[in-house]
Parts: C-alpha cells; structure tokens; sequence
C-alpha cells in the first residue's frame, strides 16, 4: 500500500513537471518577449552563481544614446577594473530548433535546421548593428557576447552553418553559451580581487612611507634634544 501511495505520488508529480514544461515551451514559442525576458534571466542566474554581483559587479536595465539618438538598453553590462565593461546580450532562437527536434523525417529535420542558423545568423547581425560599443559612456572593448542560453541550440546552428562563428567575429560579436558565461564571469571576479588586493597594496604602501617619515621625525627630534641635554650639561 505504501508502495503504491507513493507510485501515484511519483505519477503526479510526474504530470505535474509535464505540464509546466509543456507551459514553458509554449510561452517560450509564443512571444519574443517572453523569450527574452526569460533569456534574460537564466544569463543573470549565471552571473550570479559565478561570482558577480547586481549593481556592484554587473548592471542591468543600463541604457544609452548613440550619436544618430537613437536608444539603447543591453541586457547586462559588467563591469572590469579601469573603468571598462563587457556588454552581454542574450538572444533565445527556440522555435525552428523545436521543429528541428521533434522532426519526423530528415527533409523536414534539415529544413528546420537551416531555419534555425539563419534564425542566429539574424541575431548576430541585429546584435551588430546596434553598436553597443559606442554608446557614450560605455568603455567596452570592440565585441559583444551574444549569449544562448540553451547551449544544445547554439550546438546545432553551428553544425548547420560552421561559419556562424567566423561570421560573428567579422561582426565584432563572441557566441557564448552559459560555461563561457560561468568562466568568464569567474575570470572577471579574479581581476576585482586582484584590483582590490591591488588598492590595498598600494594604501598600505603610502602609510606606511607616512609611518617612515614620523619616526624620521621623531629620531630627529630626540637626536636635538640629546644635543641639547649635552650642551646643558656642559
């Protein structure tokens, strides 16, 4: 009896993870907003459990306004020591890539599949004409990432079309998925201890040179009052 209590325990809970995946997908097939906003999320969830802080380490919601006035809003930018910045954007390209999973036959499968590199050859080429770079304010090197959060997807659209990557590239933007997030996000955090052990290094360093020179100015003082307790003797 318990046994079977606990099998239909296991059924619904079964169902019940189903049904929200199967909700999931169809909110993530519906809107390119909600694809973005939950992109979005998953690149923050990575950052954060790589190390990064929101409003320290990394912003998000930061915006700006290039020359020609039009306006801007990358979806992550972190920070590095020296005042400069990576700029993360994150793209999700779901539906061709869903077609091309639940395909029946290889026609079908192929055709969902070029859909699916044409679908990231776009977003490289909308991510590239935003600039990012020279938006005032933002001393960010000459690349962006452009972050997929479902790395098997990226998989795919690059076996489909290998030179997606050499096209990004000549585009000024670096396809990364959540391990390249995690690795650089850690790499990141490095450098701001480095910074910070730098800083202190460095206040340590110029108190210490004040320090010195105190007890310069001691040691002088008690040599003058040695000359002058001689000469009092005398």
């Amino acid at each position: 009896a318990a046994l079977a209590a606990q099998v239909r325990m296991l059924g619904d809970l079964n169902q019940t993870v189903s049904r929200e995946a199967h909700n999931l997908t169809q909110a993530l097939k519906g809107g390119a907003k909600t694809r973005g906003n939950w992109g979005e999320m998953i690149l923050e969830s990575v950052l954060e459990k790589a190390g990064l802080v929101r409003g320290q380490t990394f912003h998000t919601q930061v915006s700006g306004t290039n020359s020609e006035g039009r306006r801007f809003q990358p979806d992550v930018v972190v920070d590095l020591p020296g005042n400069r910045q990576i700029i993360i954007d994150a793209k999700v390209s779901l539906n061709a890539y869903e077609r091309m999973c639940s395909a029946t036959d290889d026609e079908e499968r192929k055709g969902a599949a070029k859909e699916h590199a044409e679908s990231v050859r776009r977003h490289i080429e909308q991510l590239s004409a935003k600039n990012y770079a020279g938006l005032p304010g933002i001393t960010s090197p000459d690349f962006v990432f452009l972050f997929v959060p479902v790395e098997p997807a990226l998989h795919a659209a690059l076996e489909t079309a290998p030179d997606l990557l050499e096209a990004a590239l000549a585009r000024d933007v670096v396809l990364v998925t959540a391990p390249n997030i995690v690795a650089t996000s850690r790499l990141v955090a490095q450098m701001w201890r480095q910074d910070s052990q730098n800083r202190f290094a460095t206040q340590i360093a110029e108190q210490g040179g004040k320090l010195y020179d105190k007890f310069a100015a001691f040691c002088r003082d008690l040599e003058t009052i040695g000359q002058r307790i001689r000469q009092t003797q005398e």
